[in-house]
């Protein structure tokens, strides 16, 4: 596994208990493209209705704000604050989950300051708990823990079962939140940086490193050549 928890961090849990601890707001009060590899290693999770589920991030993407030098014309926020990308230019610690092909969805956080927008994009997750669930909800045979389960941003949102309409605007910095990101000690090893995937050819943005994986991490998306 790329990374190891940290002495005193791998006990096991009761059934239903939270991993770790909450992280705090002050966490993604920073630029995207530190917060994006800080949240490597980090655990997501949410309070279903189907039980509790949680995935270790092992891949994310910056996103930065159109208040920087050179403002990312891949970023929702680029052209300033709408109705659908307002949770951006929120405060800190908050999920912003947008519709794409008109039925699936992707799932970020917001970064920096209130008022400077800024992003991170969740890629890809390891499956931790509730594994079975997980699979029923992308539509596989239940138990099924095939190695794409929450690999793809798609993927791992339709896995946790997040959708704009529930999940977005939540606070993952609040422990009475259904969507939370916490510390359970893990030690993120090598970290594999490289331009963001899917970007326009066209655009200005596209060689800007800011991709940042678990190098070699079964669980990470992309060509095998982006996986370190």
């Amino acid at each position: 596994m790329a990374g190891k928890k940290r002495s005193g961090g791998g006990a096991d849990r009761r059934a239903g208990e939270l991993p770790g601890r909450l992280v705090a707001r002050s966490f993604f009060e920073a630029s995207p493209e530190l917060v994006a590899p800080a949240l490597l290693g980090k655990v997501l999770v949410h309070k279903s209705k189907k039980g509790l589920l949680a995935g270790r991030i092992v891949e994310v993407e910056s996103y930065l704000g159109p208040h920087c030098d050179t403002p990312d014309a891949a970023a929702h926020s680029h052209r300033g604050p709408t109705p659908r990308n307002q949770v951006l230019f929120g405060p800190a610690g908050y999920s912003y989950v947008y519709t794409i092909y008109g039925r699936y969805f992707c799932a970020n956080f917001s970064c920096e300051v209130e008022g400077q927008a800024g992003g991170v994009l969740l890629r890809a997750l390891e499956p931790l708990v509730g594994i079975p669930q997980m699979a029923l909800n992308r539509g596989l045979e239940d138990g099924a823990a095939t190695g794409d389960l929450t690999s793809g941003p798609s993927r791992l949102c339709q896995a946790l079962g997040l959708t704009r309409e529930q999940h977005n605007g939540l606070d993952v910095a609040s422990e009475s939140s259904l969507l939370q990101v916490r510390d359970d000690g893990f030690v993120a090893g090598r970290v594999l940086v490289t331009p963001r995937i899917g970007i326009n050819p066209a655009n200005p943005a596209l060689d800007w490193p800011l991709r940042f994986a678990l190098a070699g991490h079964s669980c990470v998306s992309g060509p095998k050549r982006m996986r370190g």
